[in-house]
């Protein structure tokens, strides 16, 4: 099992060499910019253009002849390097970490060009130097390029363009470590549960009457792990990579996007969770055909490796009535278009859920000092029903948004919640009781401990009813402009980020689709790129543009604790024009404003025409990303994504105030 730990941890890991990345954007006519990035593994150093005589080896670009092209001037180091005196060298050097950065200008001379770059460079850390590398890279000039378009090397498919523009933390920064402990802890929750606590001495009999060597018996234990973690993880993996393989990233991402955002499925996982709820209370029990468990079962008493998969077959299928529903919550919260972020947080659910099972494989003996099974676990199956209550709720909130059907505002959805966890509370202070609960002669410490933290969650819940934040679950919750009534605002916001009053387009109108999409904490914009770039040159203001979704929980957790910031909102309100473009918004569009793709598709939603919009502008598919532009449609400052540093995003606003004064 430490393998496999260490295999999942190792997915986001790469080699200690640089990974180089280009990208082309017109500039004007036949003007182009080449911009080449480097990305320096961590710990590591890499050494600035110099150049260097008797001294490191200093990064060298260059461009190969081409008569299609001529060089205007020289590549420019654009990266700010860590000047020092080096004792070794006996000279002032230049290093650089992280990231870097250098761009190229070129004059386009015939209709298209293919160019190739020779790299050379080195990365030291503290103690030592790993030898001078090299490469060379390949960059497609395409005809009919537009102005301010990002186009990627030619051997990148537009949705690894994405994945290779978006910033690390575009789509959630350490927001897949936060999935990944969130799928740990869930799979330690499993256990708990009365369908699989009651297999760990199955499990135990089993390996006690394997014969052969101690080696043997270690070799069998370990594959029990790995069968298990392979039957809840390949499954998945499996139409992650058939889907990729038959339409690429863009499909993959799409069904993600589907999956997460459409009305069908989040309401069938709505439904699923209130079914799975009520059988955790008692009211029936969920079970697989017995004929197939059954079956799977007669052949685990086969001699080796494959009794020992059909026995781990035979555990995962006994405890799907109680692991279903869990799954099924561990993978929507992945599903952000990421190809590997599923098969990570499955992976170390699946990890955690099949450790116990190995570990009492390895030491039968431990099952001695097992609890027995009894009515504490069926008190741990009803408090996970009134937690699928809770969780189930989020699916239909998404459908919701989504489609503004103004079912489920924020007032309503807590007052659900406020419910729930009350009657949670209640229960385990043993003031309810349900069918197959034992009697409670006496109330336990653990039990009275896990009612205070119930009872102040919801203490914690109530003055939302009134307007409070609740930046803690910001995430989970819809948005504020939801609640009809919040306390010292009166039934709405007024507050606008223009000094005359109610915020107007150029031709006088109220902007499009403001009607039933709004900014958050009373800020006025647009969610019409064209609409808001027109008034943005107006009035002499950058544009902020926010990529962001209503099934986006970064995004409303990047609203609740940074955006509420009195100096974030005092320099979005002054300084900028902001618009928020949807990429999961299921309004239909006019037929006169749908867009039409390369491929021949038709895009008919608001959502899909911007998700469209910010694939081919500027390579990215995740949200939050939030880019700064001048007038003449140019980034001012590097793009943001998901990152809770208020500081670091008042910097990011003021830096970019700073590049669009610059350019007047």
């Amino acid at each position: 099992m430490t393998t496999l730990v260490a295999l999942m941890l190792s997915f986001g890991v790469s080699a200690q060499s640089i990974d180089w990345k280009s990208s082309v954007k017109r500039l004007d006519g036949a003007l182009y910019e080449v911009t080449l990035e480097a990305s320096i593994p961590s710990t590591f150093h890499m050494y600035d253009m110099g150049p260097y005589q008797d001294g490191p080896q200093a990064t060298t670009i260059t461009f190969q002849p081409n008569d299609n092209v001529e060089l205007e001037g020289a590549v420019e180091q654009k990266t700010e390097s860590h000047r020092y005196f080096d004792k070794m060298f006996g000279m002032e050097i230049g290093t650089i970490e992280g990231r870097a950065l250098f761009t190229q200008k070129l004059r386009l001379k015939g209709e298209k060009a293919l160019l190739k770059v020779n790299l050379e460079w080195m990365i030291c850390n503290e103690g030592s130097c790993l030898p001078p590398d090299d490469t060379v890279l390949e960059i497609a000039v395409p005809e009919g390029a537009e102005t301010g378009k990002v186009i990627e090397a030619a051997e990148l498919t537009p949705a690894e363009s994405a994945k290779a523009d978006a910033p690390k933390d575009a789509a959630g920064g350490g927001s897949l470590w936060t999935l990944i402990i969130e799928a740990v802890l869930w799979g330690f929750a499993a256990l708990l549960t009365p369908c699989v606590f009651p297999m760990v001495p199955m499990t135990v009999s089993f390996f006690m009457k394997s014969s052969g060597s101690p080696a043997l018996g270690r070799l069998r234990a370990a594959m029990y792990g790995v069968f298990i973690v392979a039957l809840y993880t390949l499954p998945i993996a499996a139409i992650i990579i058939i889907t990729r393989v038959i339409g690429g990233d863009a499909v993959t991402a799409d069904i993600f996007n589907w999956l997460a955002t459409h009305w069908l499925p989040n309401l069938i996982f709505f439904v699923v969770f209130m079914v799975f709820a009520a059988s955790f209370f008692g009211a029936f029990e969920i079970t697989m055909p017995s004929w197939m468990v059954n079956k799977t079962d007669s052949k685990a008493d086969s001699k080796g490796f494959a009794g020992i998969f059909f026995m781990a077959l035979t555990l995962v299928l006994v405890s799907f009535s109680c692991t279903g529903p869990i799954v099924g919550s561990v993978l929507i919260k992945s599903t952000s278009g990421e190809f590997w972020s599923p098969i990570i947080t499955m992976v170390a659910f699946s990890t955690a859920f099949a450790l116990p099972f190995t570990v009492f494989a390895f030491f039968p003996s431990m099952l001695k000092k097992m609890p027995k099974s009894g009515g504490w676990l069926n008190s741990v199956k009803v408090v996970l029903g009134f937690i699928e209550v809770a969780l189930g709720l989020k699916f239909l909130s998404v459908a919701d948004q989504t489609y503004h059907w103004g079912l489920l505002d924020r007032e309503i959805y807590l007052a659900i919640w406020i419910a729930v966890f009350s009657l949670m509370g209640l229960y385990l202070l043993g003031k309810i009781k349900f069918a197959h609960d034992s009697d409670m002669p006496y109330l336990g410490v653990g039990r009275l401990a896990l009612a205070i933290i119930v009872f102040s969650f919801v203490v914690y819940l109530i003055p939302g009813m009134w307007g409070a934040p609740l930046k803690g679950l910001s995430g989970y919750l819809p948005p504020l402009h939801t609640q009809d009534f919040v306390m010292g605002q009166g039934s709405g916001v007024t507050a606008s980020n223009n000094d005359s009053g109610m915020l107007l387009t150029v031709d006088g109108r109220k902007p499009k689709h403001s009607d039933f999409l709004h900014l958050p904490h009373g800020l006025e914009g647009f969610f019409d790129y064209e609409e808001a770039k027109a008034y943005a040159k107006k009035v002499g203001k950058p544009l902020f543009v926010d990529f962001t979704g209503h099934g986006c929980v970064n995004c409303r957790e990047m609203e609740a604790r940074v955006w509420s910031d009195p100096q974030v909102l005092d320099i979005l309100r002054r300084e900028y024009v902001i618009v928020a473009l949807y990429s999961d918004d299921k309004k239909e569009l006019p037929e006169e404003e749908w867009v039409t793709t390369e491929t021949g598709k038709v895009l008919k939603s608001l959502g899909k025409i911007n998700s469209h919009f910010a694939l081919k502008t500027y390579g990215v598919n995740a949200q939050p990303y939030y880019v700064l532009e001048g007038d003449d449609v140019q980034q001012l400052v590097e793009p943001r994504g998901y990152d809770l540093s208020i500081d670091g995003f008042v910097d990011f606003l003021r830096r970019g105030v700073e590049a669009y004064k610059n350019q007047k």
